[in-house]
């Protein structure tokens, strides 16, 4: 890799964290207007008009959309004839300190050792390029492209996530009502809502997990499967609302990705309660 290439994937992979940490996608302004004009309690209205404004000043002023700026997540979609060498991905991680330093992200790194950082003894690390982003996931495609996804998650909704074995009795409805009771008890715990619901269905904890993330990668609010819009409405009638306030909007959307499964009694699911900012994601072609 040239200077050049890797100052060009550097200074990308900065601009996309601070419009991901920054920037509502126009599907996720759309669902809050639609959310905002279906809603009649007054305080509801309120909050769901409040959020957007904020995100519509955020996105004007590079500004981050929460104080928890998150933790930078990076999924990687490689086509047939590219490929992604040890260099792609320090390049990737310098891109991602840059961006946390312009955004800012705030300081929330733990410094020391295995012990210091559990007990977080170590003291916070100043800079915001201290918060390390989490493994890098790698997708093959069919489209002949190298492209990143940098996504920023935010603490509460890791808090009120949820990995869990469910005995599924060769049932759809015994799987999604687990998902809905989990669900509804995590957005009222959560406090900043509405939420989007994010989940993924695997073999393992991993598997489960990084399901989840691929449904945030691919997620469109104003579109959902017949599973994923039972599971919104459902989740709905618990009358949650937005900032815990009552109201028609508890969840905005649900993003779901069903991997391969295997013959068992379980399916491995992991549930994130993404808060009213998130997914907090931009894309980028390197």
């Amino acid at each position: 890799m040239t200077m050049k290439q890797q100052e060009m994937i550097i200074n990308k992979i900065k601009d996309t964290l601070v419009r991901a940490g920054s920037t509502f996608r126009e599907d996720q302004k759309e669902i809050y207007r639609q959310a905002i004009k279906k809603e009649t309690l007054p305080r509801a209205k309120w909050a769901l008009e409040t959020i957007l404004e904020d995100a519509e000043v955020a996105e004007k002023n590079r500004s981050p959309l929460c104080d928890d700026t998150g933790i930078p997540h990076v999924f990687l979609e490689v086509g047939p004839n590219k490929s992604v060498t040890g260099a792609d991905l320090e390049a990737i991680r310098m891109g991602v300190a840059e961006g946390l330093r312009e955004l800012p992200g705030r300081p929330m790194g733990i410094k020391g050792d295995d012990k210091q950082r559990l007990d977080q003894s170590g003291g916070l690390d100043e800079d915001s390029a201290g918060v390390l982003p989490a493994p890098i996931l790698i997708k093959q495609v069919e489209e002949d492209v190298l492209r990143a996804h940098v996504l920023m998650l935010g603490g509460g909704p890791a808090i009120r996530g949820i990995t869990h074995r469910v005995f599924h009795k060769h049932s759809v409805s015994v799987v999604t009502d687990e998902i809905v009771k989990r669900a509804s008890e995590a957005v009222a715990l959560l406090g900043c809502s509405p939420c989007a619901l994010s989940v993924g269905i695997g073999r393992s904890q991993f598997e489960a997990t990084a399901l989840m993330i691929e449904a945030m990668v691919y997620s469109d609010f104003t579109v959902q499967s017949d599973l994923e819009k039972e599971i919104t409405d459902k989740v709905n009638e618990s009358n949650v609302g937005p900032l815990g306030l009552k109201g028609a909007t508890s969840v905005l959307a649900t993003f779901m990705k069903v991997g391969p499964q295997r013959a068992s009694g379980i399916r491995v699911v992991c549930l994130r309660p993404s808060c009213c900012f998130e997914p907090r994601m931009a894309s980028v072609e390197l």
